[in-house]
């Protein structure tokens, strides 16, 4: 009687084995060599995460930025690759940029991309890395030093299993993403020339959860409003001679943009300072100013000034045209004139990106860490890899797990960030051997 039962245990113990052995199967010994390798250095990473994270690399502290920039520069000079210090001119008011580059000819040509510098400034009462438990917390541990690390880690990986002869990397981390040099044809030239020498870019921005992946983002565009209205005793507004005043002008422009321009799917636009009166006095550069008016004087002068997300040109031009269109069409003695300037272009979601998106599927698949997808890009803001994204195929969003960036309490989840770079070597290890 108890035959059957033991019999039956038998095979359900081997219908147990068969997904393990068949994911087994699936990874090469040379991808199951650099899973054991990652692992070794694992705890080193942790290390030299730490030391990055505890040098200030805000983006006006520029001697910071560039001691991040040689902590790394010094690491990839012991895998081989040959570095760079790119320093930035005097005009775009920057620190520099960090290149390490492989040359070859094997395989698909990636750009790895990150950044070293953070939002949290040199005065910033948030500098020090410390863990607790799984959770680590520091100025940029997770936007973006952590990132980094990984692809750090995952090339030397590579590199110390002998896996990287004669192919072409370049790792491209800039010191301005969070806040980019003017004009961008010059701080943005390295990224753009080495992606167009380039098959692929992957980004290592924070991840958007570790089953998603980012084929698409938003671009980026500022805008600013200037309105001029006809100054007079509050008694006479709306009549012949005085008119509606800059406010009302101002306050009309900006509710014709929120129903006559919003609506379409992944266009978003904000105007997020205002400042109006009889004088104003407002600083471009830091966003802020004074004003000064009477509730018996009507108001002669307001400044908007707001951003636009869009997710292609096209996009963007449409709502920038119905927004001069709005702008034009004055209440009595009133002016008013818009302006945009660029920033990010948009990175949108082509059939190149959803095809690497797959691949990393695979690899995630095969590595027993489940499905990924593609994130919503009206959730995502703005990166560097979105002005590479007219070159090369992309994928983004493959940096660490983490909460709270840009504020005090930014954290990094230190339980995945092994896994996310065996995912990471994997994926390059695969794009190298096509």
């Amino acid at each position: 009687m108890n035959s059957p039962t033991i019999i039956t245990v038998i095979y359900s113990f081997i219908f147990l084995l068969i997904p393990i052995q068949m994911r087994s199967q699936q990874l090469s010994q040379p991808e199951k060599k650099i899973l054991k390798t990652i692992e070794n250095n694992h705890q080193s990473a942790i290390q030299f995460l730490e030391k990055v994270v505890n040098i200030n690399s805000g983006t006006m502290h520029f001697e910071g930025v560039k001691a991040v920039g040689m902590a790394f520069k010094e690491q990839f000079d012991k895998i081989d690759f040959e570095t760079r210090w790119i320093d930035m001119p005097k005009e775009v008011n920057r620190a520099g940029h960090l290149f390490a580059e492989k040359k070859g000819s094997k395989g698909k040509k990636i750009v790895l991309i990150g950044h070293l510098d953070t939002v949290f400034e040199k005065d910033s009462p948030f500098q020090k890395f410390k863990i607790e438990g799984d959770i680590a917390y520091g100025p940029g541990v997770n936007d973006m030093k952590g990132g980094n690390v990984v692809v750090l880690y995952a090339l030397k990986a590579l590199q110390e299993n002998n896996l990287l002869t004669d192919t072409q990397i370049v790792v491209a981390f800039t010191g301005d993403e969070e806040s980019t040099g003017k004009p961008l044809a010059i701080s943005r030239k390295d990224l753009i020339d080495v992606a167009k020498q380039s098959d692929i870019a992957l980004g290592f921005e924070t991840s958007t959860g570790f089953n998603y992946a980012t084929v698409a983002r938003r671009g980026s565009s500022g805008w600013e409003l200037e309105v001029s209205g006809k100054r007079a005793h509050s008694s006479g507004i709306f009549n012949k001679q005085i008119g509606a005043g800059a406010i009302f002008e101002a306050s009309r422009i900006l509710h014709s943009f929120y129903n006559e321009v919003k609506g379409e799917e992944f266009l978003t636009f904000n105007p997020g300072v205002l400042l109006g009166g009889t004088d104003i006095e407002f600083d471009k550069e830091q966003n802020k100013g004074e004003a000064f008016g009477k509730s018996n004087v009507v108001a002669q002068t307001v400044v908007v000034k707001g951003g636009l997300r869009f997710i292609s040109e096209e996009q963007k031009e449409r709502a920038r045209s119905k927004m001069r269109q709005i702008v034009k069409n004055n209440l009595p003695h009133t002016s008013a004139k818009i302006s945009f300037n660029d920033s990010y272009p948009a990175m949108q979601p082509t059939a190149g990106n959803h095809d690497l998106l797959a691949l990393l599927n695979k690899v995630s698949k095969d590595l027993d860490q489940g499905e990924v997808l593609a994130f919503d890009p009206g959730k995502r803001g703005a990166a560097d890899t979105s002005f590479v994204a007219d070159y090369v195929d992309c994928l983004d969003g493959l940096g660490t797990m983490g909460k709270g960036a840009h504020t005090p309490k930014e954290t990094m989840d230190l339980s995945t960030f092994e896994a996310l770079t065996k995912r990471t070597a994997l994926l390059i290890f695969r794009l190298i051997n096509q």
